[in-house]
Order: structure tokens, then C-alpha cells, then sequence
């Protein structure tokens, strides 16, 4: 399902309030394959699937992540200060170049939206592993590891004995 598929969310049918306690079934049958409105009084109310409520809700909660991690990246670019306290604030670790490349796979993520089925699964997935990848680099035990001098010993090629 895709955003897309809501563009037309309004242009629905109109159903009264009296024809659903009229005809139920016949109402919950033109649910299964668009969005109805029920209207009573002057009020109005969305009768839709249960799987298209709850992708909407995902989208609306996943969309605000998506804009709200855009905006942090963004004004770090700018040169504003994000408190790492900020659900965001792990971006401050990332020097431009890194910045700019979130920015990039976070958006082109975002607009296979609406042709993808596993968009929002891709948007968890690059958020997550940014943010993985911050925790790395903010950690001084990694850094420590790093930046440590090892004692490498060349490994020699194994021995063989030939048998024959």
C-alpha cells in the first residue's frame, strides 16, 4: 500500500448514518475496496480497513522521523548547535561529507514511498545503522582499539607433507 493510494481519501462515497443501520453489510462490503464516509448531522466519519488505519498511522509517525532526523542533519550543516541530548543529537559525530550522505540515503529512501512496500522497513534500517555507526565513533574504547598499535605476526604457509 502506498500514500498514493489515499490521494483520493475524500472523494469516497457519501453514506448516511440511517442507510448503515439500514444496510450494514452492504456498506462494510464498499469498505473492503475504497475508504466511505459516514455522515450524521454535520458530523463525518472515516470507515476504513484496519491494515490501511494502521499504515497511516505508521506513515505519520514514521514521516515525522524522517523530517525531524532531515532537520537535525540540516542545521548541522548550517552550523547550528544540536544538544546531544536531542533524539537527533547522535548526527553531531558525522563530519559534512557524512551529513550530506545521510541526508541523500535517508531522502531517496523516503520517496520509494510510494513504490515500495518495504520503504518504511529501508527508513528504519538506514536510521538505525547511522546511528549505530555514531554510537561507534562516539565511543573512546573503539577509538582506543583503533588507533592502538598491534603486534602483527606474518602467519607462514602451512606445512605439507606429501604422503606419496
Amino acid at each position: 500500500m502506498s500514500i498514493g493510494t489515499f490521494g483520493n481519501i475524500y472523494s469516497d462515497e457519501l453514506i448516511t448514518a440511517t442507510e448503515l443501520n439500514r444496510q450494514p453489510g452492504r456498506v462494510l462490503d464498499k469498505a473492503l475496496e475504497r475508504p466511505v464516509t459516514i455522515t450524521r448531522n454535520d458530523q463525518s466519519f472515516a470507515l476504513l480497513r484496519r491494515e490501511e488505519v494502521t499504515f497511516l498511522v505508521k506513515a505519520a509517525t514514521q514521516s515525522k522521523a524522517v523530517f525531524e532526523a532531515l532537520t537535525v542533519a540540516f542545521s548541522l550543516l548550517l552550523g547550528k548547535e544540536i544538544a546531544f541530548e536531542h533524539p537527533y543529537g547522535w548526527l553531531n559525530v558525522f563530519e559534512e561529507d557524512d551529513l550530506q550522505d545521510f541526508i541523500k540515503e535517508l531522502s531517496k529512501a523516503f520517496r520509494l514511498i510510494d513504490s515500495s512496500t518495504t520503504a518504511w522497513e529501508i527508513i528504519d534500517a538506514i536510521i538505525h545503522e547511522w546511528h549505530e555507526s555514531a554510537v561507534a565513533i562516539a565511543s573512546p574504547e573503539l577509538a582506543d582499539a583503533f588507533s592502538a598499535e598491534t603486534d602483527e605476526v606474518p602467519l607462514k604457509p602451512p606445512y605439507t607433507q606429501s604422503t606419496f
